[in-house]
């Protein structure tokens, strides 16, 4: 297939992009970079030993949407381009909103007037707030605490609408839990505009030593060591699981929902622990206040993505931090520090 990755110059989109391109498809990556960088996707033509067409546009462009679709001829769009950080989101739901919501609404309105009806979309764990129980399987009801999570429910909803309207429409909703790590080959990673918002990008870059300690946002939670629990899924598992599910669609139309993780939780002071093991570097930390929206343990049920899209998580805990650090200790400062 000819593939649209939107935000494929971020994180998640730029691993995915590379193991589309490992399994034969084409890609085009969109991206407005504001938290990508082109030496994402340069890295991406490296890695998969071709050239990988770029255009810098925004999903809410519908001009820049239209030229692009008309220059390419897509079979199916992924799509990455949200924001993502649940503690800003809280500070900036408009901000959420209009990105999120409006510019999918603005992407799905030009897919179909050019006749591409077919969708991966990276949805999140999140939708389900704070469960009474664990793990987490599909059927378990939505109930989001944060903008951020609120901004991905309600367009799992608009996905749903617009196949009811036109049953021609593939839809893949991947529901995944805390992407982390980097690619083995060290050339490609996480690199966080500004102060990082999730765990382990801030503990990577406390190791080496970018900042001072880690905040450790509440340990009184009811867990081992009261800090909150997380199912910690390696970026390379989270992208060959966009390829499997665009395979899926490839036999039938409808929209499928599917947890992507690991099925196991860690805690924040066990995802230290192993980071100082990987890295051989202390980590510090001080207890901070919990966060607005914060949940206490979010962990996945995958057996539906193994049964439908003979999807399983390969990598560790120890393996994620191995290739994070690898990433983190060769690019001390992202791909931001090779442009300069």
């Amino acid at each position: 297939m000819k593939t649209l990755v939107t935000g494929g110059a971020g994180y998640i989109g730029s691993h995915a992009a590379i193991e589309l391109v490992a399994a034969g498809h084409d890609v085009v990556v969109l991206d407005n970079l504001s938290n990508g960088t082109r030496a994402a996707v340069e890295a991406i033509g490296r890695l998969a030993g071709r050239d990988v067409p770029f255009v810098e546009g925004d999903i809410r462009d519908s001009a820049c949407l239209d030229r692009t679709f008309a220059d390419h001829c897509f079979d199916a769009v992924l799509h990455f381009a949200a924001l993502k950080a649940v503690g800003e989101s809280v500070a900036e739901p408009l901000r959420y909103y209009q990105n999120n919501v409006a510019g999918t609404a603005c992407l799905l309105e030009r897919m179909a007037a050019h006749g591409v009806k077919t969708m991966v979309f990276s949805s999140s764990a999140a939708v389900y707030g704070d469960p009474a129980t664990t793990p987490i399987n599909e059927n378990c009801p939505p109930d989001p605490k944060s903008p951020y999570a609120r901004t991905k429910l309600i367009v799992e909803s608009l996905l749903r609408d617009t196949h009811a309207a036109d049953a021609d429409w593939r839809i893949s909703i991947l529901r995944y839990f805390n992407a982390v790590g980097a690619h083995p080959s060290g050339e490609i990673g996480e690199d966080p505009a500004g102060v990082p918002q999730n765990l382990l990008p801030f503990v990577a870059q406390v190791a080496a030593g970018r900042r001072e300690r880690l905040n450790v946002f509440g340990n009184d939670y009811p867990t081992p060591d009261g800090t909150g629990i997380r199912d910690y899924l390696h970026v390379v598992d989270l992208a060959r699981g966009h390829v499997n599910a665009l395979d899926y669609l490839a036999t039938r139309t409808g929209v499928a929902v599917h947890n992507l993780g690991t099925g196991r939780g860690h805690t924040v002071f066990e995802v230290v622990r192993a980071f100082e093991a990987a890295s051989a570097r202390e980590v510090p930390y001080r207890i901070a206040p919990r966060r607005p929206g914060d949940v206490v343990v979010s962990c996945a049920d995958p057996a539906r993505a193994g049964d439908e899209l003979g999807w399983t998580a390969e990598y560790d805990l120890r393996r994620i931090c191995e290739d994070l650090w690898q990433w983190q200790s060769t690019h001390p400062h992202g791909f931001r520090g090779i442009k300069a």
